[in-house]
């Protein structure tokens, strides 16, 4: 939440998917082998989508047209195996006919050896020519899977056979898919998770640090208990669509060891997932984890199981006898698809070995670089510069003493611009030095970051040229200084505005947003009233000096009666700008 360039690597444990299926744009390589989607469901037994070849025979080196149709579907993957050996790799590459519906993947060590979907479009048919490879079997089969809805669709849809024209009749019975396994026993707890246990049997994470989900709804819990070689797993936070935690050997998305809880049809489903990058975790199988057991309750969802400390040979499930950071989040999930995380994960400030001693550890949602960030930039053009600006433009008169050989509002308005100049600059390379470079996940706010640092460097050297009173050019530099200072000030409030949505500052709820509208009214009302108050002033001054009052100087007597009113008017101003940026301060703070 801040002005220059806030750049995000927090980590987001799940991105935002397509309509329909896990991988919308149909990268779905990893699916290669088994030609299962992830989407934590079981398939349909019964196809209804057809794959037709023609000609039904081939030799090696020539092209088979194959065609997949049948009701509305939206992806699908198609290969083509030895009909005596199904479970085996892929044969011979694709030739697209339409690259805008269908794309070409490399499964294993062959280019092109399966055809997926390009997006998540309705399609009806689907044509593609097949490649025969010189060593290609004398019989091969087409198989495809179909996906109509996240939640509907067919695995390994079998076609004709097609052969050599000289090989022996296939002779093997029909390919039949292979029956889903189940889904694994879970069962329901009978009362809530209590934090009793923290620091002396239990290693706790909790947001708010020192809460209790037996007690308080909104405590986001998570506690690791040792039990021999196995470790127990509690869960708990306010959620209608998932919760979710992920162990990390760095304070990046990618490479990690998660496990989620998906609210679906008033059960909750507990998934062992591994995240790859900044992408959809990949689900994984249910049988490395045992005792499941959920609870739903006035929007609070709760789930544990166990898994033991150490699993040799399995991939992608992480020793936990290891130190790693932990990262707690939660989002919406709809007929079984997960979304975005609705809030900045909580992350661990340092890594941690949940099956050493038992303690209570906390967690930020926002790393302390990019909230020193969000800080200094409120401090900054929040106080600095608008304090700065109201005392050169109304307040010449009232401090037209001299201080350090310059009149005291210059002095006070040349400090206050370069501390903010100063302050904006050491901000600006903060989320570069968190990030290790630039975001693309940033939106426009850093944009408008560079912009506003670029005019915040160049003010002061434009005010460090400035000619003298008398110069025919003073006139073109007040004109260019209040324009960029202008500029500037709208693109910070902009940017501020902008900043407190993106993930790495993510303050919950809408009172940042009208607490911010507050501040901006805030200063223009005082900016209002001065010129207000300075209109005024100078209607008396040409009454004074209309009525030609001798007393003294008309002009003398108006500012020594605005002074009083001007100074009480500041007080209030600064009293008021200091209470919002407290305000800030604090939220940031406790992120």
């Amino acid at each position: 939440m801040a002005v220059s360039g806030l750049t995000i690597g927090a980590f987001v444990l799940v991105l935002c998917i397509g309509s329909v299926a896990n991988y919308p744009n149909g990268d779905v390589t990893q699916s290669c082998q088994d030609m299962v989607p992830q989407h934590n469901h079981l398939p349909h037994p019964d196809p209804v989508h057809s794959i037709a070849a023609a000609p039904t025979t081939f030799t090696p080196g020539g092209q088979v047209e194959v065609t997949l149709s049948g009701p509305e579907f939206r992806g699908f993957l198609l290969e083509a195996r030895d009909a005596e050996d199904l479970s085996g790799s892929p044969i011979g590459s694709f030739t697209l006919i339409d690259s805008q519906v269908s794309q070409l993947l490399t499964c294993g060590d062959i280019q092109g050896s399966a055809v997926s979907h390009t997006n998540p479009h309705k399609k009806t048919e689907i044509k593609v020519y097949w490649n025969a490879p010189k060593s290609a079997p004398n019989h091969v089969r087409f198989l495809v899977t179909v996906v109509e809805k996240y939640k509907t669709y067919w695995v390994k849809i079998p076609g004709a056979v097609i052969s050599q024209p000289k090989a022996l009749p296939f002779s093997t019975p029909e390919a039949t898919v292979a029956p889903p396994s189940t889904l694994p026993p879970v069962s329901h707890l009978t009362e809530s998770f209590g934090a009793s246990d923290c620091g002396s049997k239990k290693f706790c994470v909790r947001s708010p640090s020192a809460c209790d989900p037996a007690k308080e709804r909104a405590c986001v819990f998570l506690s690791f208990t040792l039990d021999d070689r196995s470790v127990r797993v509690e869960m708990s936070g306010p959620s209608k669509g998932y919760l979710s935690f992920a162990l990390s050997h760095d304070r990046w998305m990618g490479d990690d060891d998660a496990y989620l809880c998906i609210h679906e049809d008033q059960t909750v489903h507990i998934q062992p997932a591994h995240l790859t990058g900044r992408s959809h975790p990949v689900m994984d199988s249910w049988d490395t984890l045992e005792d499941m057991a959920w609870r739903l309750e006035d929007g609070v969802m709760q789930c544990s199981f166990r898994r033991n400390i150490t699993f040799p040979g399995v991939k992608n499930r992480f020793d936990l006898n290891t130190s790693y950071y932990i990262f707690l989040a939660a989002g919406a999930a709809n007929d079984g698809r997960i979304y975005k995380h609705s809030q900045q994960p909580l992350i661990t400030n340092e890594k941690h070995d949940v099956t050493a001693d038992p303690v209570n550890v906390g967690g930020s949602r926002a790393p302390l670089l990019l909230r020193a960030h969000g800080a200094l930039m409120l401090l900054s053009w929040m106080t600095a510069v608008s304090v700065g600006v109201i005392v050169a433009r109304f307040f010449k008169p009232v401090l037209s003493e001299l201080l350090c050989g310059e009149s005291a509002w210059f002095q006070v308005h040349r400090t206050l611009m370069l501390t903010a100049s100063s302050l904006t600059c050491v901000a600006f390379v903060l989320p570069f030095i968190y990030r290790g470079g630039w975001s693309r996940h940033a939106g426009y706010h850093p944009y408008l970051g560079c912009l506003v640092l670029a005019l915040a460097v160049l003010q002061p050297l434009l005010a460090a040229l400035r000619p003298p009173l008398q110069d025919h050019r003073r006139r073109l530099f007040n004109w260019t200084h209040w324009a960029m200072g202008t500029a500037a000030r709208m693109m910070a409030v902009a940017a501020m505005f902008l900043g407190m949505d993106l993930p790495g500052v993510d303050l919950p709820g809408l009172w940042k947003t009208y607490t911010m509208i507050g501040f901006v009214a805030w200063h223009v009302g005082t900016e209002v009233t001065l010129e207000v108050h300075t209109y005024r002033l100078s209607r008396k001054v040409e009454i004074l000096d209309d009525t030609r009052i001798q007393i003294m100087q008309p002009f003398a007597i108006a500012e020594a009666e605005g002074h009083a009113f001007k100074k009480a008017v500041l007080a209030v101003y600064v009293c008021g700008n200091v209470t919002f940026l407290i305000i800030f301060l604090s939220a940031i703070s406790h992120l």
